[in-house]
């Protein structure tokens, strides 16, 4: 029975294999495999999916045998189409998986950055309000007001039912305590 396979033109095998005959599909393997791993390995420089591209092209014949025409051409043409249409998809779906991969890796470089910034503009705002916090009430509610409220010095001075000119004393003899205190913890450098 073995030689009879063997014997038999590459029609007649895809019609065993429309039947379910296995012998079929491993003269088909046997005749053709090598040509197909070698164009996918020529496309894809990668043998392991060689190999998955032979393995893909051969279950392909096995489930839809009536796809291959011999009055198209050979079956040799047809599974290397086939496989070399597998070989280019893997190839270009590698390609952008990789440039994915590099442009995630590289947001992801920045974003480690920013969070190094987030996590230093946090540790200097803790600082910041222990220095604060360290200030006598009237410099400090005078301060948080004009800086961090947004507000004018006469705006301040109306909300804190002050003078004008001992609103902006207070603000100046904060500002010069916390940079004292900022200086102390390395925050701020001597000529700021």
């Amino acid at each position: 029975m073995a030689a009879d396979i063997r014997d038999q033109s590459d029609a007649t095998l895809v019609l065993g294999i429309a039947r379910y005959k296995q012998d079929a599909l491993a003269e088909v393997y046997r005749r053709h495999a090598g040509a197909v791993y070698a164009l996918a390995r020529r496309v894809t420089n990668a043998s392991s999916v060689a190999e998955e591209v032979v393995q893909e092209v051969l279950l392909k014949l096995w489930s839809n045998p009536d796809r291959f025409d011999p009055d198209r051409g050979s079956l040799r043409s047809f599974l290397l189409t086939q496989a070399h249409s597998r070989a280019v998809d893997i190839a270009r779906s590698d390609s952008s998986r990789r440039r994915r991969e590099e442009s995630d890796a590289s947001r992801t470089a920045k974003a480690g950055y920013d969070l190094e910034r987030e996590v230093w503009d946090m540790a200097m705002a803790e600082q910041v309000q222990g220095a604060m916090s360290a200030l006598p009430i009237d410099e400090r509610k005078a301060i948080e007001l004009a800086y961090f409220g947004g507000h004018s010095y006469r705006e301040v001075a109306t909300m804190l039912d002050q003078p004008e000119g001992t609103v902006k004393s207070r603000i100046r003899s904060g500002l010069r305590r916390l940079r004292v205190e900022l200086q102390a913890a390395g925050i701020v450098g001597a000529e700021a």
